[in-house]
């Protein structure tokens, strides 16, 4: 078997029996390609289906050398994946990563905003042009629903039920939930929408698609990207922040104002609550006032 061979029906199975996102697929077939890549450098000849863990040692050494421990946790999980499809599809007895461990990283804490940096990013844009009105709508929602640059992007106009107080949000795998809207977000969406969207000269097969840009079509991850790192470097703001803020400071300030973890999640579209469980950690303070206050054997007066 061939590695090109092997990793093609390995995206296959990320895609149908996954439910993948391209994204996704593409991030675990660059551990693959990487390992590859390696292999082809150091001359050395071996298939998916021979390749042993001395080998794999070999690359995850000389990868070291370059990457972070988080990226090189990273590689490993990447590439232990591939194998376990392998063995699952019978081509392997076992997996040559089984013995080999991922180094030690701790839980990296997503970075966020205060509720008065949000408004200085937002207060900063430039409505006097057409597309500030656009750029505003598209911080109020990242931060108002909480959602990936990827759900942002593709958001329709079919997608909103204003009066239900409710958006359709399509995630990752394609999978889909209702995220509520309060009346601020839909008010810039809406003023953006009658306008200065209906004078766009909207472009076959973008006709439903919410956010566009000067040209009538869909927005990309690198614009909304530009747009924030723009704003943030006209206020003076130090810190390094993408759309995915946006998201994890939604997530902590509903946390900080006594949300419970199961609604974050259900909001955040997260598989599991381990996943939402990280932003537990962001605020001590905060958690020791709920044990102060809600704990039956709080100190009394």
């Amino acid at each position: 078997m061939k590695w090109q061979n092997a990793l093609k029906d390995y995206q296959l199975y990320l895609r149908i029996e996954r439910g993948l996102s391209q994204n996704s697929i593409d991030s675990y077939s660059r551990d693959v390609n990487k390992l590859t890549d390696f292999l082809e450098e150091n001359k050395i000849v071996i298939t998916p289906i021979t390749i042993t863990s001395e080998h794999l040692q070999k690359f995850i050494y000389e990868a070291a050398k370059n990457v972070n421990a988080r990226s090189q946790s990273r590689i490993i999980s990447g590439l232990r994946s591939f194998f376990n499809y392998l063995v699952f599809e019978d081509y392997r007895k076992t997996n040559p990563l089984e013995l080999i461990e991922s180094p030690k990283i701790g839980r990296k804490l997503p970075d966020t905003l205060s509720e008065d940096e949000i408004d200085k990013l937002i207060n900063a844009i430039d409505l006097s042009k057409p597309e500030g009105e656009r750029n505003r709508a598209i911080l109020e929602t990242l931060y108002g629903c909480g959602l990936r640059v990827s759900e942002l992007i593709t958001l329709k106009l079919s997608d909103l039920f204003f009066d239900e107080g409710f958006i359709k949000v399509t995630g990752k795998g394609d999978k889909q939930r209702f995220v509520p809207i309060v009346n601020t977000t839909q008010k810039y969406i809406n003023i953006y929408r009658n306008e200065i969207r209906k004078h766009i000269n909207i472009q076959a097969g973008f006709e439903d698609t919410l956010f566009l840009n000067r040209r009538g079509k869909q927005l990309t991850r690198a614009m909304i990207f530009t747009i924030i790192k723009q704003l943030a470097e006209k206020i003076g703001l130090k810190k390094s922040i993408s759309p995915h803020t946006f998201r994890h400071s939604f997530a902590t300030h509903l946390l900080q104002n006594n949300a419970d973890l199961r609604s974050i999640q259900l909001m955040l579209g997260h598989e599991s609550i381990t996943t939402t469980e990280i932003y537990v950690h962001l605020d001590k303070s905060h958690l020791a006032k709920i044990v102060e206050e809600f704990h039956p054997r709080k100190q009394k007066p």
